[in-house]
């Protein structure tokens, strides 16, 4: 007689963050889908007390990339379903959740692969520095691993929906915005690069993807609020100005 073994599993998983990461994206509209699409994007994750050892990331300049395990802090409290609409399929075909990669999951975590940039301590803080991020400002950070190419990149792997890359759109600037561009950049250098790469990926809703009317968009950038329009297939930006509240356009 087989006898069937039984594991006990447990109720709930007690997880602490390793610190938050701080990114230029003060909102979930225009934040980049998948990592990497927008690499003037650079992220800071600053680790709590207790996990701001300088051992935990000895050797860590060994490697190019990274995965970044996080929380979807934003979203997790509106819970989750078995059946979502991704982007990708135009916002209209349900897939199954967990054949996606949706925020509304039903624990709520995230990956990404992110490069490496620097690590560094300042003001009695330990902070990582990385560059490709999708990740929302203040996002909790779960773990840390590094990204082996032999390992995790496998070629020959299919994409299902997502097989492809999406497509670009062309980004200009306005007559109006250039001058603002031009101070802002003094603030933050990386800026147009930055609104460039992340207005190319459409940020739109799906189902506006191919529509073109007189709306005018927004987003938040750093403490920037950017404004543009599209026509003919390309992205226009008309206005970039201080904005003190970071709200979803």
């Amino acid at each position: 007689m087989t006898e069937s073994l039984t594991m006990s599993q447990p109720s709930s998983i007690n997880v602490c963050p390793l610190g938050i990461i701080r990114t230029p994206y003060l909102q979930k509209f225009a934040i980049p889908r998948q990592p990497n699409l927008v690499d003037a994007a650079r992220g800071e994750i600053i680790f709590d007390k207790g996990f701001d050892d300088p051992n935990m990331l000895r050797g860590i300049e060994q490697f190019s990339h990274l995965w970044l395990l996080f929380h979807f802090h934003q979203t997790i409290d509106q819970g989750w379903s078995p059946m979502v609409r991704p982007p990708r399929l135009g916002g209209n075909k349900k897939q199954g959740v967990l054949a996606t990669r949706s925020t509304f999951r039903p624990n709520g975590i995230g990956m990404s692969v992110v490069k490496y940039d620097a690590v560094e301590r300042k003001h009695g803080r330990l902070s990582l520095f990385v560059t490709g991020v999708d990740l929302l400002d203040e996002t909790p950070i779960i773990d840390i691993k590094p990204y082996v190419p032999w390992a995790d990149s496998i070629p020959q792997a299919s994409g299902g929906f997502a097989a492809e890359p999406p497509a670009i759109m062309q980004v200009y600037f306005t007559a109006q915005s250039m001058p603002q561009l031009t101070h802002w950049q003094g603030h933050y250098p990386q800026l147009r690069t930055l609104i460039e790469q992340v207005l190319a990926q459409d940020p739109r809703p799906a189902y506006k993807a191919k529509q073109e009317s007189e709306h005018e968009y927004g987003m938040s950038l750093f403490d920037l609020n950017i404004r543009w329009r599209v026509d003919n297939h390309a992205n226009y930006v008309t206005n970039i100005t201080h904005n003190k509240e970071h709200k979803d356009c």
